[in-house]
């Protein structure tokens, strides 16, 4: 029985080696990549160049648009609803695609102003052909650079001038870009984290307060969270909470 299980076993290796081998063969001979119309093999440098162009402009794309959200105010205003949210205890309610829309509509209406200065400056003579790529890029960049530093906090930018080993002394015109956007992050989340503290605290107290009133009542079993839900709710909604974050919020970047 062994014997004949072993042959079986050998039969079916070389059976899957030769097909493998006959498969390799029809593809040396057959086989040739797709190609893509319009695009032919580089027979020069400067095609290759050109080439070269193509791809890292594609790899800029996919990342343009976390490129762009850490240089605006969306951070600020995602953190804060989300912790808004955790505040009221209210598991996934707003869920994520809600909060994370309501923050990308006021980063709009927000950097609306930026932005339509820098299509006035940069964007637009660059697609009329007066202005080259590197002069858009040195045009647009100055509305964006000013935002942040409108908004960034000046020790954050001291330890990344620190950290980036240059003289703290140095003009705020010389600062280099990737020196101003993490000292903009940091910043955002310190803001960001700020107001969901004082966010925090009414919530806080209330459940502080129901959690003191069921153990006085001998109800141990049944969570806090659960009976404090409604009157958190309560308390927003009479408040006009939407009203008073949302606003807040976009006062910040005024």
């Amino acid at each position: 029985m062994r014997r004949k299980f072993g042959f079986i076993l050998a039969a079916s290796i070389l059976a899957l080696l030769a097909c493998g081998g006959l498969s390799a063969r029809t593809a040396a001979t057959e086989f040739s990549l797709p190609t893509i119309p319009g695009v032919t093999p580089a027979d020069t440098p400067q095609k290759l160049s050109g080439t070269l162009q193509i791809l890292f402009l594609l790899t800029i794309l996919s990342l343009a648009p976390a490129i762009l959200i850490m240089t605006t105010c969306f951070t600020r205003i995602v953190v804060v609803l989300a912790l808004l949210r955790q505040a009221l205890a209210a598991q996934q309610i707003p869920p994520n695609q809600v909060l994370v829309g309501l923050a990308l509509f006021l980063t709009f209406m927000i950097m609306a102003p930026v932005w339509s200065q820098v299509n006035d400056v940069a964007l637009s003579p660059l697609m009329d052909g007066q202005i080259t790529t590197k002069q858009a890029y040195d045009r647009g960049i100055v509305p964006v650079r000013e935002f942040m530093l409108k908004h960034v906090r000046r020790a954050d930018l001291a330890l990344f001038l620190r950290l980036a080993k240059v003289s703290p002394n140095v003009r705020i015109e010389d600062v280099s870009t990737t020196v101003i956007i993490p000292s903009f992050i940091v910043s955002e989340l310190k803001s960001a984290f700020i107001m969901g503290f004082v966010l925090y605290l009414p919530f806080l107290i209330i459940d502080m307060v129901v959690a003191s009133v069921l153990i006085s009542m001998g109800m141990v079993m049944l969570p806090p969270v659960l009976v404090s839900l409604p009157f958190k709710l309560m308390l927003f909604v009479v408040a006009d909470g939407w009203s008073l974050v949302v606003g807040s919020l976009v006062e910040s970047f005024s």
